[in-house]
């Protein structure tokens, strides 16, 4: 029965139009991913774009069905955590002036090992964490609403693609003509890059954001740049040089204070008073779930929908994932070269970092994969002689496994809500995850090919903040105290429920990234007022200035995205042809 249920899943939810319009989108969402993540220094979640854009483009095709919308913007979307896990450590190499000893082939191993842990995760904690939990996840809820809404055809797909375009304009302006400069409004400020980042594309991620934790971003921003660059050196504590340090060391203490916050909020005590529960319960009482129906007769169908990929494992399921597992461990010891018995730790740490980022997506929406994946790098340098490139890998395939079971655990959940078949969306996720690995390493090369190393990092043409916290944890904290001072002050932030992760980030990015971020959270201010003066006469138009606003944001970070890849790949073809 189970079997019959799941082919006629697969059949009804994942047809052929859906994937090939879903893997076409997980090539674009994969390629812009790359270079978001490395220009921003951030990985807004591309889940509702590719709602909209699956919506739209399965309407043409004349497919109404929202399951297939689902999966088609299931499988466009799981690329893009996997380029956020490699772009957010990978490039550390590139800073450190090791690009010599990565390969092509090594960055496709971080990957596929990464995707094929991530997938076997979220296989194994699905029920527990999306069935059985009251976890919220709100980006895969906002998924849901989307397409339950079924608004995206006509005037709504008109904004999406316009607003791509306009973007998309602005960037081939500003990166290949040369007619719009990339700062304006600066000033000559010892240590601080003061200015304004002409980029629609950081003015979005503002307004996406929104303002509360922007907010708190700019907190860091002004505490890092002016209280301890400009203040500290006017007051003869340190010069700029040392000031600079302490301000990368506090900001990477904090976020990584942050992670260690979802560690003790969202997991440990969660897990403490569960089996303080459990240790109350009366004695004999049985903690199993029976699988009969409650008259007697066959078992019901929602148990029956259970009986899929988690719960009971068939032989089959139990051998697939066995498969994976077994798999990226291979890949682990011959293709990156590690010990068996880091593979073996790598393989067993990613099942406990994908239940961290499961808990902190289910409660956020925000998942701290590079944060997740500094943490295993540090326990296995403690007990390991290995390299500092082999520690990139380590940190990559964390990162790659827990970006992409935040982003599974997410789209589970918007299935859970319109009744999307959980086996085959997660077929759907293999699907995009698997293609989005080969993109990402493929994007990452063709970058390097045509900018060079050493465009990579806080003062080159990609900023790849996560990637240089990463590669300062693998040579060495410039300031230990400020470092330890924003770890223990980033985990007591997080716990009282202060964002100490965009407070960091506020602190270690370049100031005139946050300021723009912060002009966009200033619109997005604007913008809520607006839609609250427009709710008071018409529910109805608030909604659809509120949805018109996420549309427009999320073409326009899509538009620049894409047409910054575009450029890059033109300029390695000009490379090449000499």
């Amino acid at each position: 029965m189970a079997i019959a249920h799941a082919r006629a899943g697969l059949r009804g939810q994942l047809s052929a139009a859906g994937t090939l319009i879903g893997c076409v989108g997980c090539i674009i969402i994969t390629a812009s991913s790359v270079y978001t993540a490395l220009k921003m220094g951030a990985l807004p979640w591309p889940t509702i774009f590719t709602s909209i854009t699956a919506l739209v483009l399965l309407r043409a095709v004349g497919r109404t069905s929202l399951n297939e919308a689902n999966i088609t913007q299931v499988i466009m979307s799981a690329g893009s955590m996997v380029a956020g896990g490699l772009a957010f450590t990978v490039p550390g190499v590139w800073i450190l002036g090791l690009a010599d000893e990565v390969t092509w082939q090594e960055m496709l191993g971080v990957a596929l090992a990464g995707t094929l842990l991530g997938l076997v995760c979220t296989a194994l904690i699905r029920k527990q964490f999306v069935d059985d939990s009251d976890l919220e996840y709100p980006i895969g809820t906002a998924a849901a609403e989307t397409l339950l809404a079924s608004t995206a055809g006509g005037a709504t797909g008109r904004r999406l693609f316009g607003s791509m375009a306009f973007a998309g304009a602005w960037c081939v302006a500003r990166d290949a003509l040369g007619i719009i400069p990339s700062l304006v409004a600066t000033l000559p400020i010892p240590g601080v890059s003061f200015g304004i980042q002409a980029s629609p594309m950081r003015l979005s991620v503002g307004f996406l954001v929104g303002g509360r934790s922007v907010a708190w971003w700019m907190v860091g921003a002004v505490a890092g740049s002016f209280g301890i660059v400009v203040g500290g050196t006017a007051l003869g504590f340190w010069d700029v040089a040392g000031a600079q340090g302490i301000v990368s060391s506090l900001g990477m203490g904090l976020m990584m204070g942050s992670g260690l916050g979802v560690v003790i909020k969202d997991i440990a005590f969660p897990l403490a008073r569960a089996w303080g529960r459990r240790r109350v319960q009366e004695p004999g009482r049985s903690s199993r779930v029976s699988v009969e129906s409650t008259d007697g007769d066959e078992p019901n169908s929602a148990c029956r929908e259970s009986v899929r990929l988690t719960d009971v494992f068939s032989r089959m399921d139990a051998g697939l994932l066995a498969l994976l597992v077994a798999t990226a461990a291979l890949v682990c010891c011959f293709a990156l070269g590690l010990e068996p018995l880091v593979a073996i730790a790598i393989v067993l740490l990613s099942f406990v970092t994908a239940v961290m980022s499961a808990q902190s997506v289910g409660q956020s929406g925000i998942d701290p994969m590079e944060i997740f994946g500094l943490i295993v790098l540090l326990f296995v340098a403690a007990f390991s002689r290995t390299t500092q490139v082999q520690l990139f890998f380590v940190a990559g395939i964390i990162a790659v496994a827990c970006g992409l079971a935040g982003d599974v655990m997410s789209d589970f959940k918007t299935g859970q809500i319109i009744g999307t078949d959980p086996r085959t969306l997660w077929v759907g996720q293999a699907i995009g995850a698997l293609l989005g690995a080969v993109v990402a390493v493929a994007v990452m090369v063709a970058l390097v090919a045509a900018y060079g190393t050493d465009a990579f990092g806080p003062e080159g043409t990609f900023i790849s903040a996560q990637a240089n916290v990463v590669a300062t944890m693998v040579a060495g904290i410039p300031s230990i105290p400020a470092f330890a001072a924003g770890l223990a002050g980033g985990t007591l932030l997080y716990c009282l429920g202060i964002p100490a992760m965009m407070l960091g980030l506020g602190v270690y990015l370049p100031f005139y990234m946050s300021l723009t971020t912060g002009l966009g959270a200033l619109v997005r201010v604007a913008f809520d007022r607006v839609r609250r003066i427009r709710a008071e006469r018409s529910e109805e138009a608030a909604k659809e200035l509120d949805e018109t606003g996420a549309v427009v944001a999320s073409g326009v970070l899509g538009g620049e995205s894409i047409i910054g890849v575009i450029i890059a790949l033109v300029s390695v073809v000009q490379g090449l042809t000499g």
